[in-house]
């Protein structure tokens, strides 16, 4: 169970036309026990579509550790994210073989839907986080940052 939640607790990517309100509030007899989730979430009015992933220590890899936003071409993004999705789904379908624990949720990825630089950027963040935590190779290309 410790192991479970240690590793991808969740990977949900949510796609819809709102946005959703992410706050969590814990009461413990205080009104003011907001806690921050180690929760990253991006929604853009532009595209319509919304990313959500919850897993200890992403939020601070992306900030201090990730490729800035621009590096990488939306064009870059979309293609990677197409062969880590392919390949996280096929592991997702294979838990015999691949930790059921580390491959949890099927992504839905449309590679003909344009979910806008945000997504991409950070899906394509996620997937080379989690290669170098877990020590996965999704795919022949070398997760580096």
């Amino acid at each position: 169970m410790k192991k479970l939640i240690n590793i991808l607790t969740i990977l949900a990517l949510i796609f819809s036309c709102k946005s959703y309100n992410t706050s969590q509030v814990i009461n413990h007899d205080s009104e003011d026990a907001l806690v921050e989730p180690d929760t990253v979430s991006i929604s853009s009015d532009e595209t319509d579509y919304e990313i959500i992933i919850i897993e200890p220590g992403f939020r601070q890899w992306l900030m201090g550790t990730a490729r800035p936003r621009g590096f990488h071409s939306q064009t870059f993004l979309e293609s990677r994210n197409a062969l880590l999705v392919q390949s996280w789904n096929q592991r997702n379908l294979q838990p015999q073989v691949y930790d059921p624990s580390l491959y949890e949720l099927r992504i839905d990825y449309d590679v003909n839907t344009d979910y806008g630089y945000e997504v991409n950027y950070l899906l394509y963040n996620y997937f080379v986080y989690f290669q170098l935590k877990y020590n996965q190779r999704l795919t022949a290309f070398v997760p580096r940052i």
